[in-house]
């Protein structure tokens, strides 16, 4: 039966601080856990004012100490900036303290500009399948005469994931057997591409009998179509500003986003946020299932980024509503 989720950036809207961000994270979280929600995934972004999610593994133990059932973990970690024995040790100790309900997801991507990685001080390997393998072995039984272990970590079968918007991630996920998210709330274009050859060419594994795919997309459940449109010039002005390097918090949505970013702009950022769902409980209900009956994921997993604390909390109310109205048409 299909699951739907929530990734949470932690955003840092205009005129809240850092602190109340993570705050409302926490708070959105255990409102998710509420609504039925699967998961709920952080991701780890650097050196932006707008996204307070840097220390993922730090704020993922935070929510999981303030939940209680739903799957907690990191859509995704970017390994490229860490060597694989820190985020097994981390994610070991993550499932130690709270059970079977950490997930750890793997990205290329550095998070950040080369900037951001040099600053990071990654002096290990830059082989990316080579460094997914080290760190499934580490989080593994234990390896006879190995010299480095993962303590905490070793026997902890952490699920892995692999992250990606681009052809390939879908084939490292489908060469290792393991699940695969593709990142199509902010970067459609090869997705059709990538979960066609991800099932086609996957290998059953110790982890995985067959293909999982998760599709990401953005929602913005209102009340009705214009304040769901309303909502969306936050993420519109962000990707606007994205595209000029021009980085700041998470902005204050706006009645007429053309006269702010330029028409030729918002088509270009309609594009990347294509696959999203927008407007009242039926509108946001067709569009996911547009997306659903187009893509057929084994998994949803939604991000909503809204400058204000309570739509955001309800825009996912809207959209566990419409999921849990699609899985029982599904069932």
């Amino acid at each position: 039966m299909m699951q739907y989720s929530v990734l949470d950036l932690a955003p840092v809207p205009e005129g809240v601080e850092v602190a109340q961000a993570l705050k409302n994270t926490t708070d959105l979280a255990q409102h998710c856990e509420g609504l039925g929600y699967h998961r709920f995934w952080l991701a780890e972004h650097h050196n932006m004012p707008g996204i307070a999610s840097a220390a993922t593994a730090v704020l993922i133990g935070h929510v999981a100490a303030h939940t209680k059932t739903m799957r907690v973990g990191a859509g995704g970690v970017m390994l490229p900036n860490h060597a694989p024995l820190t985020i097994a040790e981390q994610f070991g100790t993550l499932a130690a303290l709270h059970g079977d309900r950490i997930d750890l997801g793997l990205g290329r991507a550095p998070g950040g500009d080369q900037a951001v990685y040099h600053a990071l001080r990654r002096a290990g390997s830059d082989d990316f399948p080579a460094d997914v393998a080290e760190l499934i072995g580490y989080l593994g039984d234990p390896r006879e005469g190995a010299q480095v272990r993962a303590l905490p970590g070793e026997g902890s079968h952490v699920p892995v994931w692999i992250l990606g918007s681009s052809l390939y991630g879908a084939q490292l996920a489908a060469h290792y057997g393991l699940p695969y998210a593709f990142a199509s709330h902010f970067a459609p274009d090869a997705l059709e591409q990538a979960t066609e050859i991800y099932r086609r060419t996957f290998r059953p594994s110790a982890h995985l009998a067959k293909p999982h795919f998760m599709l990401a997309a953005n929602v913005f459940g209102a009340e009705s179509d214009a304040e769901g449109a309303y909502l969306r010039t936050s993420m519109q002005q962000a990707f606007a500003r994205m595209r000029t390097g021009t980085r700041g918090k998470l902005p204050r949505p706006v009645e007429d986003i053309d006269a702010v970013i330029g028409a030729g702009v918002r088509r270009s950022v309609d594009q990347m946020m294509a696959v999203s769902a927008s407007g009242s409980a039926g509108k946001v209900r067709e569009e996911l299932q547009g997306l659903i009956a187009r893509y057929q994921p084994d998994e949803v997993i939604l991000t909503s980024q809204i400058h204000d604390h309570a739509a955001r909390k309800r825009s996912l109310e809207i959209a566990a509503e419409v999921m849990q109205t699609l899985k029982a048409a599904l069932a």
